[in-house]
């Protein structure tokens, strides 16, 4: 039920984006680093569950009012954690409500859909549904700094290749730079 509830809230913010006379849209390109954790339930012993990586992807903003926009991106991110058993790289579509709260300053919440794209072991379901929210500080008119955290809502292991009774959801922090263009 989460998954339909997720994906249909997905697919109405892009309807959104696209059936509204929009004031302004921009694009851009954004990159960083992420600090990912698996959180096993039960929990394993002698894991490094933390892995550092990588994050890198293209957006579109389109504005819906002058203190509200909606944020649809297209990103790359490795994740899951340093034990090699554990390692996952995704595809990921977030899409974000942006709250301009300052003159450089905006805050984003909303669901976020992944596509995994290459995986260590056979231990990770192909599809992840998350939340996502962060902050963005305008450095120059186009450049940017941010940071996010992606929270996991599904357990991301499949139960039919590591067995019932070991559950893992994932928490991602991101932080890096980017330009409008």
């Amino acid at each position: 039920m989460k998954k339909v509830l997720l994906t249909s809230l997905l697919f109405l913010f892009i309807t959104l984006s696209f059936s509204q006379g929009y004031q302004s849209t921009k694009y851009g390109v954004r990159a960083g680093v992420n600090i990912s954790n698996l959180d096993f339930d039960p929990a394993p012993i002698d894991r490094n569950l933390h892995r550092n990586g990588f994050y890198f992807g293209g957006f579109a903003e389109f504005s819906i009012s002058e203190s509200l926009w909606l944020n649809t991106e297209l990103q790359w991110s490795a994740e899951g954690a340093k034990d090699e058993q554990w390692k996952a790289n995704y595809l990921k579509l977030p899409v974000q409500l942006k709250f301009v709260v300052g003159q450089n300053l905006s805050i984003g919440i909303g669901p976020e859909i992944g596509l995994k794209t290459w995986q260590s072991s056979d231990n990770f379901d192909n599809f992840i549904y998350s939340g996502v929210g962060g902050i963005q500080y305008t450095l120059f008119e186009d450049y940017f700094i941010e940071a996010r955290a992606v929270y996991g809502f599904n357990d991301m292991l499949d139960s039919n290749i590591v067995g019932p009774g070991l559950e893992a959801q994932q928490f991602t922090i991101q932080v890096g730079v980017g330009i409008k263009i």
